[in-house]
């Protein structure tokens, strides 16, 4: 009887365990690259992109609908898989080489456009592209995305992102939460949580996107939002 209700048990824990790696299977792999800038936003200081980058690969991965896979420590991974293979570290725990995965897709990001406004009196004073001490202050962030097909370099997709944020009676404080680095000083500003809401944008839309596929309900959201966002950029030209 113990014998029958180990093998079955056995059984069920197989059986879940291959569930468990086809769904991984199905979850595609992505790759994110450094954010690049074309903007001259005080906050982009020189780790800027590595911050955005682990911010969105984090953001994600917390989704759990990808697999998404390391590329900006690539070099500290193949290092330690060829330290293994020298023969100075224990067969028992030197990391398997040829099991890196590739990534069918690579997330690309460029910050297109940055603004900030601030508005009222009271001896403001500015510094690295934030102004503290107006009575409100707001900030816009544009990132264009491109989806790139790592098997034919083909840009499968492209969009352009927006954030916005608002604030009155700022106040600022460090806080390292979600950012690092150079960004960790602008966290609880509006450039920072314009920055946080772009991020989370491109999750989502990766996820409806990516996941649910073109024809899905939630395109009619970003589509009717893309569509808000050419407008408004053809008002703002104006020509003879």
């Amino acid at each position: 009887m113990k014998r029958v209700l180990i093998v079955s048990l056995c059984t069920m824990v197989l059986c879940l365990s291959g569930l468990y790696s086809m769904a991984e299977a199905d979850k595609p792999g992505v790759g994110v690259l450094r954010f690049t800038n074309n903007t001259s936003a005080g906050w982009w200081g020189g780790s800027a992109g590595r911050d955005l980058q682990d911010m969105l690969a984090a953001e994600l991965v917390s989704t759990g609908k990808f697999q998404v896979l390391e590329r900006k420590e690539l070099d500290a991974v193949l290092g330690e898989q060829n330290l293994g293979a020298s023969g100075r570290i224990s067969p028992k725990s030197k990391a398997a080489m040829g099991k890196i995965k590739g990534a069918r897709y690579l997330v690309s990001a460029t910050v297109s456009a940055y603004q900030e406004e601030t508005s009222g009196t009271g001896g403001g004073i500015g510094f690295g592209g934030v102004r503290v001490g107006g009575k409100k202050e707001s900030a816009y962030l544009a990132v264009d995305l491109k989806i790139i097909d790592t098997t034919t370099a083909e840009i499968v997709d492209a969009r352009t992102v927006e954030g916005t944020s608002s604030s009155r009676g700022l106040s600022l404080g460090l806080s390292k939460g979600g950012f690092s680095g150079d960004m960790s000083n602008y966290e609880k500003t509006p450039a920072g949580r314009a920055i946080r809401a772009c991020i989370i944008e491109i999750s989502d839309y990766l996820s409806c996107s990516m996941i649910e596929g073109k024809n899905a309900s939630c395109m009619q959201d970003f589509n009717a939002k893309e569509s808000r966002r050419k407008e408004k950029t053809k008002k703002a030209i104006k020509l003879d």
